[in-house]
């Protein structure tokens, strides 16, 4: 179990360039030393003349090492690549998008990486600002006045420096607000004449190690207090885990806190992993919407202690609770501006501690007296119900039954899983056993978190399996030459349902309403006549393909071969052809009137 790595080559063979001789100095040899210095390890890139200069001082100053380019067919992979490291690492990976073209493209996966929190440094390119020193034609179309517009709504800062000096500036600056709590992704557009000014030496370099962030917020000694105390004596707690560590410490307290206050836990599928499902706390299914069993503990429940659980008023709003006494631990407020609403509705909360949820875990736990607990062991997989006869047609229960049957032996990290997926059919005991969402409820996103994430679990011995839709492979499918160019391996099930079913159900919902014919819902919707070949499109990428497969016992078979194929260091898509549906909790969820 879990050493399936071992095998595979570094990406540091893969694309080594001859050696310089660095007989000259230019500016974008500055920022590429930078990045070197705070530590960056990856970009990820879609090439393109804007940043031109900086390519070159990655490639011949740098030695394309510390950081080395991750190649890709496309401006949002290269964005979703990075989303996916930093779900694993909590490291932010550079991403450096062409121009103004470059950012329009990565923009949707900036916003998903905005509302899922995580750390990354974007950087940019434009034009010549001095329109003297433009090209025809293709300068002015590449060049913006302000450039950064484009995305300052859902970045945390953003900067066009305009000399090498607030260039280096403009890097540190990223970087350190970038990785600070609530971490988000911050933009820096680098002017390619500021790149390609030949200087007569390299400057000298800040130490980064002033420049770092802040050592993480801790609320007021007494707003701790008020909290234990509630907590301590509270009859009925409920804890809300929400977007909390992948640190196995922080699980460890967070499990011995809630085995101390004899709480209640629920956990959300929308984020990662937070709480051993399996857990006699663990009172409901991990899902996008509550279920009648979550509905009930949160109503009964006199103390909330909430993690920064995404969308709480919504959720104290779905239980009807209106009388306990709830405690909010996040730092969320500080991001929220007026042009999205990702921030979701105001919840009324009583005492309010303004820092990460571990940070208070951690604090409330040594005011109660509770212990440290036991850091959580590396397991197999472990489906929550028994497995489905072989003969089984595939839908999103037997698919999960199958995935067990084939992984009960191996070490993985859940890295994606689509929207019909059924909570209780899998059980989450690690932090790095599921990964969570996108963020940003978009479709696209899934085939750059997966390869992202996989280049995360590097040396965990860990591998990154992850359940994608159709429609999401089909809008990024070109993203796994990347990870075959790489030699980056993980198992890729796409649950090929052959519809964007998530809109048939809406769909027939709304002609429900109206008294139409709802055996309409499909047009315009099925994704068929033609069926696409989803594993000759893998391949076609340099992937390793398998199927169509349609019976549970097809499927495990073809997750078996597909590990074997992983521990070699290659990427395996499979195409598992499931009938269309959702567990009927999802249904209700999206069906719903309130």
């Amino acid at each position: 179990m879990g050493n399936f790595e071992k095998l595979a080559p570094e990406l540091e063979d893969v694309e080594r360039p001859v050696a310089s001789g660095l007989k000259s100095v230019w500016g974008s040899d500055v920022f590429a030393e930078m990045l070197r210095k705070i530590g960056i390890r990856y970009v990820a890139l879609n090439p393109g003349s804007s940043f031109r200069g900086l390519h070159d001082s990655l490639v011949n100053r740098l030695g394309n090492e510390h950081p080395q380019m991750l190649l890709c067919l496309h401006e949002e992979h290269a964005v979703a690549i990075a989303h996916g490291f930093a779900k694993v690492t909590g490291e932010p990976l550079a991403v450096i998008l062409h121009s103004n073209v470059g950012l329009m493209h990565g923009s949707m996966a900036i916003f998903n990486a905005w509302c899922d929190r995580v750390p990354m440094l974007v950087f940019g390119a434009t034009g010549p600002v001095d329109a003297a020193l433009r090209r025809p034609w293709i300068d002015w179309l590449h060049t913006s006045r302000d450039q950064g517009a484009l995305v300052r709504h859902f970045v945390k800062w953003d900067d066009q420096p305009a000399s090498v000096e607030s260039g280096i500036e403009a890097i540190l600056r990223a970087n350190m607000i970038s990785r600070t709590a609530p971490s988000g992704p911050t933009y820096v557009n680098f002017d390619v004449s500021v790149q390609e000014k030949k200087l007569d030496a390299l400057p000298e370099l800040p130490d980064v190690t002033r420049h770092r962030p802040p050592l993480p917020a801790a609320p007021s000694a007494q707003a701790v207090g008020e909290a234990a105390h509630a907590l301590g004596a509270a009859k009925r707690v409920v804890v809300l885990a929400g977007r909390v560590s992948r640190s196995p410490k922080d699980w460890a307290r967070r499990v011995a806190l809630v085995e101390a206050l004899g709480a209640s836990v629920i956990t959300d599928i929308k984020v990662g992993a937070a709480f051993p499902t399996d857990h006699r706390a663990h009172c409901a299914k991990p899902a996008h919407f509550l279920d009648d069993a979550a509905i009930t503990t949160l109503a009964g429940a006199d103390v909330i202690l909430s993690l920064d659980w995404v969308d709480l008023a919504g959720t104290l709003k779905q239980a009807k609770q209106r009388k306990a006494i709830v405690i909010q631990v996040s730092q969320d407020h500080v991001l929220h501006n007026g042009w999205g609403m990702e921030h979701q509705s105001l919840p009324a909360v009583d005492i309010h501690l303004a820092c990460e949820p571990d940070v208070a875990v951690h604090l409330l736990a040594d005011a109660l007296g509770v212990v440290s607990g036991e850091e959580p062991a590396e397991l197999p997989a472990l489906p929550a119900f028994n497995a489905v006869a072989e003969e089984t047609e595939l839908d999103v229960l037997a698919l999960a039954s199958a995935l067990g049957e084939a992984l009960s032996s191996e070490c993985i990290s859940m890295v994606r899983l689509p929207l019909g997926w059924a909570g209780e059919a899998w059980h989450f005991r690690h932090p790095l056993d599921y990964l969570g969402g996108d963020g940003g409820a978009g479709i696209g996103s899934g085939p750059g978190m997966l390869i992202g994430a996989a280049l995360g679990l590097r040396g965990t011995g860990r591998l990154a399996v992850g359940v994608l839709g159709d429609g999401d492979f089909m809008m990024a499918a070109s993203a796994f030459w990347t990870a075959a160019h790489y030699r980056i391996p993980f198992v890729a099930i796409v649950a090929n349902n052959r519809s964007f079913f998530n809109d048939e159900v809406h769909q027939e919902r709304v002609a429900t309403m109206r008294e139409r014919p709802i055996e309409n819902k499909w047009i315009g919707q099925q994704i068929a006549d033609p069926d696409i070949a989803i594993a000759e499109i893998a391949r076609a990428q340099g992937v390793e393909g398998i199927g169509p497969v349609s019976t549970a016992g097809e499927l495990s078979s073809a997750v078996r071969k597909a590990v074997e194929i992983a521990k070699e260091g290659r990427p395996v898509v499979i195409d598992a052809r499931v009938k269309p549906g959702y567990s009927p909790n999802m249904v209700a969820g999206l069906t719903r009137a309130d």
